[in-house]
């Protein structure tokens, strides 16, 4: 059954305390993307959310923190730690990074392969054995709960992901991730494609993932998505972060506040 957004807002998680250390953080960051003196952090059990109007550079900037172009200047920090970032099995595998694509058919998913191969796709590696070999029950054993608990609707596990509606594809996009046991999940448009009942659903899971420790950093163009969802607001145009808002739930006041950086960086 759904239930309200003030009902919704009233069950989160409190906000982490400012004082924890960041579990990713960037510092004057570049990448040859195009991005420039790029600062933003974000702590665990805290959701950033990353606005802009299309062309800001927010997609491009998920894919260089995964290693998807290269970072030309400043700092990547993990856990407190500089690190270096140079593929997505890197961000997974040695930094337990997640991301959810905003275009789940073309790089979230694969669409001719099963539910559960699609599942478990983040979770190879560490189940395989020595050799190399791993049984379907094996990510049976680990995906399945999640599938489960997700409320993916499917005839079966082994029934093509293509065939699913876009909720449930999306539900199985961001299931991988939650199996993988990832620290940051970063999650690009969210809602794209699916319908409200869905829609309110991944809201409610991305705090209850906040709400276990997961750092969050949402990525979406959805103005009343991200007043709704984020702790904090980090406003991006041109490839540059432009402001930040700290996000009470007044929707008009946010709001107001994010298209006055991006009307200011227009002007510029």
């Amino acid at each position: 059954m759904m239930i309200g957004r003030a009902e919704r807002i009233a069950k989160r998680a409190p906000r982490p305390k400012t004082d924890i250390v960041p579990y990713f953080a960037l510092e004057n960051f570049s990448s040859t993307a195009g991005h420039g003196d790029i600062s933003l952090s974000v702590r665990p059990g805290e959701i950033v959310g990353l606005y802009g109007l299309v062309g800001a550079g927010r997609s491009e900037l998920a894919k260089a923190i995964l290693g998807m172009s290269k970072q030309a200047g400043g700092q990547v920090r993990v856990a407190g730690r500089v690190v270096s970032i140079r593929s997505a099995a890197d961000a997974l595998h040695i930094h337990g990074i997640g991301y959810v694509s905003e275009d789940r058919k073309q790089e979230g998913l694969i669409l001719l392969h099963s539910v559960l191969g699609n599942a478990g796709v983040t979770v190879w590696r560490k189940l395989a054995s020595a050799l190399g070999f791993l049984r379907d029950q094996t990510v049976i054993d680990h995906t399945g709960p999640v599938l489960r608990k997700l409320e993916v609707k499917t005839p079966s596990i082994h029934q093509i992901i293509g065939n699913l509606s876009g909720g449930n594809q999306q539900k199985v996009s961001v299931a991988k991730w939650i199996a993988a046991g990832v620290k940051l999940l970063i999650i690009d448009e969210p809602s794209v494609g699916i319908d409200i009942k869905t829609k309110a659903y991944l809201h409610d899971l991305i705090h209850e993932l906040a709400g276990q420790g997961t750092a969050v950093l949402l990525i979406t163009s959805d103005m009343p998505e991200m007043v709704d969802v984020a702790d904090r607001i980090v406003v991006m145009a041109g490839f540059r972060i432009k402001g930040e808002v700290e996000n009470d739930r007044n929707y008009e006041r946010v709001s107001r506040a994010i298209m006055g950086f991006i009307h200011d960086s227009a002007a510029a």
